[in-house]
């Protein structure tokens, strides 16, 4: 019987979170599943260059960076000396145990898991160039496109060079340059020279807005901004880079902005951290019914499918934010819809999370989207200089705040900035979610002492019944 005859019920192309977990859903919903990757295993770039890696190199900066703080409080430590191979394997070592992990769980599954490139032949199979050289044809019901995003270049700059990296070369580790300049002041630009500075590079900084990561509330990027400027050799706002050459030293750049900084400056590396653009040009797509919207994206419906109503895109190369638990939730409503399921991805509130020190959390609704929207909104912020568990810590340039709707008292957003926001934004998504009211965070007994806490003083701050802040609520 061929292929054809016998098709899989659903291809999956590309391997990272939004795929192997719409892979696994789907098999676990009794469907027969191929997955194609081009990794030894299941993960994707977040697993293999992107997400798992940059946060293990960041609790390395992390440690290194409490170690200098512990002189404030009488501990003294020398400087690290840092084993760049070790470090690197250990990073390595992280990536291994997880990739190897889905690797098990895929064969648990009966997934069967192809590396390779895969292609359209037509809107029912699949073309894959294997990594061995030999190439299969996969016949399917139905396919899922999560094939991800890659590194946006500077306009106008052409220049290969090895001393230019993007994110991905820059995970490799392969040495720490004495000085090194990051061109873009997003979360990528920051999470990765944060890692940099704290290995010992002088790290230079420029970004084209007005401010560091374009689009966040400010009082959430402030502390950043102020903690940034003292590990940072440089933080350029309002600045272009418009050339790139090479020279016997390392780069040249070549900037246009911000009055007062140099017009060019030499660099050991730069990074180039400006974006990411979507891996929507797959041989064969035009072969297909599935439609692209101006910038590449795939455009699709509530459960994901595209134009072509066999085939589904779910994660970066469908647009809206380029997050992996975004891509892995839309995963699995494609896998539902295909199981036959009635279902839709419409979520009220997806976290974001700037890994930085501090970290910066969001979700819902935020305060420059309020303005922008011109919509009613009660915004209460509890410091963190009156939070116990944040003076324990000597981190008190924290904050947490609740964006409330004025009239009902129901959680609409909620942003956080300090250590371990990223591991507390999640009580907002469930409030959000759920509809909420303040009363109810406020209500909801948290241990004491923790920075947990922080979410149920501002929920009674909008009450004015915040126990460590005097806020009277206005009439």
């Amino acid at each position: 019987m061929s292929d054809r005859e016998n098709p899989s019920q659903v291809a999956v192309v590309g391997a990272g979170p939004g795929g192997y977990a719409a892979a696994f859903l789907a098999a676990d919903l009794g469907l027969q599943v191929v997955l194609i990757g081009e990794e030894e295993n299941p993960g994707g770039v977040c697993l293999y260059r992107g997400c798992i890696p940059s946060k293990a190199l960041l609790h390395v900066s992390h440690v290194i960076s409490l170690s200098r703080q512990a002189a404030d409080w009488g501990v003294q430590f020398g400087e690290p000396r840092i084993d760049i191979e070790q470090l690197r394997s250990w990073k390595s070592d992280v990536v291994r145990k997880l990739t190897g992990g889905l690797g098990v769980l895929s064969r648990q599954r009966s997934v069967r898991y192809i590396r390779g490139r895969a292609g359209f032949v037509d809107g029912h199979t699949l073309k894959i160039k294997k990594q061995d050289g030999e190439e299969e044809n996969v016949v399917f019901e139905r396919a899922i496109l999560a094939t991800g995003s890659r590194p946006a270049g500077i306009p106008g700059i052409t220049l290969r060079s090895p001393r230019l990296l993007d994110s991905s070369g820059a995970l490799e580790l392969g040495s720490v340059p004495k000085t090194m300049l990051v061109v873009g002041g997003g979360y990528i630009g920051l999470e990765l020279g944060s890692v940099y500075a704290g290995l010992g590079c002088k790290v230079s900084l420029v970004e084209m807005t007005p401010g560091l990561l374009p689009g966040v509330d400010r009082d959430l990027v402030s502390p950043l901004g102020k903690r940034i400027e003292n590990t940072f050799q440089s933080v350029r706002l309002n600045t272009k880079v418009v050339e790139l050459q090479e020279g016997r030293d390392g780069l040249r750049a070549r900037f246009e902005g911000a009055e007062g900084s140099p017009a060019e400056e030499v660099f050991e590396s730069v990074l180039v951290s400006v974006g990411r653009k979507p891996n929507s040009d797959i041989p064969g797509l035009e072969k297909t019914g599935v439609a692209l919207d101006a910038r590449g994206f795939v455009q699709v419906d509530p459960q994901r499918r595209t134009a072509d109503p066999d085939i589904f895109a779910i994660g970066d190369v469908a647009g809206g934010p380029m997050l992996a638990h975004k891509a892995s939730h839309e995963g699995r409503t494609a896998a539902e819809a295909i199981a036959g399921r009635k279902v839709a991805f419409e979520p009220l509130a997806i976290p974001a999370v700037v890994y930085t020190d501090p970290e910066i959390a969001w979700c819902g609704l935020t305060e420059t989207r309020a303005k922008e929207e011109q919509r009613p909104v009660k915004v209460v912020r509890f410091p963190w200089a009156a939070s116990g568990r944040a003076l324990t810590l000597d981190r008190q340039d924290g904050a947490t705040k609740l964006l409330v709707e004025p009239e009902t008292g129901q959680v609409l957003g909620m942003g956080i900035v300090g250590p371990g926001a990223g591991e507390l934004i999640a009580e907002g998504v469930l409030a959000v979610e759920m509809g909420a009211l303040a009363s109810d965070i406020m209500l909801s007994i948290h241990p004491h002492p923790t920075l947990s806490e922080t979410l149920m003083e501002a929920a009674g701050a909008f009450y004015g019944l915040s126990t460590h802040i005097y806020r009277p609520k206005k009439a």
